[in-house]
């Protein structure tokens, strides 16, 4: 069972950063990926970012490739999110996702294991 939290959401003026971060835990945390998604209200959830586990190969919406940057430390089980220029587009909840096989790392169906989500808000 892995367990995934995220944090550091909240609301910030257009133009503004924001650095989310996803905590994970398990008895065997070893993922193929670890991606980003978020949503809104009556969309599909959308996929921002991920990264591969073992080699650090990163993967962006062209949305946001410009503006946000995905990251992990070394020997922690800790995935981050540096979003930068944030537009009120932007505005959605924010889930991390842990994916255990490769069946696509920008697709919601290719992860096994999400976290509960944090809001991330952006005024204009």
């Amino acid at each position: 069972q892995v367990h995934l939290v995220e944090s550091g959401g909240g609301v910030v003026q257009a133009g503004g950063s924001l650095r989310l971060s996803c905590a994970a835990s398990g008895r065997t945390f070893s993922p193929v990926a670890i991606g980003w998604f978020r949503q809104v209200p009556g969309k599909e959830r959308e996929f921002v970012a991920a990264i591969s586990w073992r080699v650090g190969n990163t993967y962006y919406a062209r949305s946001v490739e410009d503006r946000f940057s995905i990251s992990r430390p070394i020997a922690e089980n800790m995935v981050f999110l540096q979003m930068n220029n944030l537009k009120p587009e932007d505005t959605a909840v924010y889930y991390c996702a842990a994916s255990r096989i490769n069946r696509g790392m920008g697709v919601a169906r290719g992860y096994d294991d999400w976290g509960q989500g944090t809001q991330v808000t952006v005024s204009s």
